[in-house]
């Protein structure tokens, strides 16, 4: 489950990056129930992507921004309440993270759903019933 983790220049001290992955994922394990599951664990998964200042925009005029955007099958962060728990921990992980300095409604986080069969564990495609039996096990 892929994270993509964008941030402007300055939005978190330097070397701080890792430790937001390590925080964003752990709440998506734990919204999940899925905190140490043996499948999940090692699937979740992040980039992280610093854009220097003045190549970021709202509306068309540069500003600094946060987006944590997660790749999903289509039945994770599908349930509306674990998404608002979710999305809410990494809103405050990202302002904690950069001191309280960056604004709360300039993080920004979303998701994007494959569709059933379209995702890829363990280098097999799978169905969402077989990723749902593989994590069972875990």
């Amino acid at each position: 489950m892929p994270l993509t983790l964008t941030l402007t220049e300055g939005i978190l001290p330097k070397g701080s990056e890792g430790e937001a992955v390590k925080q964003i994922s752990d709440s998506l394990l734990k919204t999940h129930g899925l905190t140490g599951n043996t499948v999940m664990t090692p699937s979740v998964t992040a980039t992280v992507h610093i854009v220097p200042k003045g190549s970021s925009f709202s509306g068309g005029k540069e500003f600094s921004g946060a987006w944590a955007e997660w790749k999903v099958p289509s039945f994770a962060l599908a349930d509306k309440d674990v998404t608002k728990q979710h999305f809410a921990e990494v809103t405050e992980i990202i302002h904690q993270l950069s001191g309280g300095k960056q604004p709360k409604d300039k993080i920004y986080v979303n998701v994007v759903h494959a569709v059933d069969g379209a995702w890829n564990l363990g280098g097999v495609a799978m169905t969402n019933e077989q990723i749902v039996e593989a994590i069972s096990r875990g």
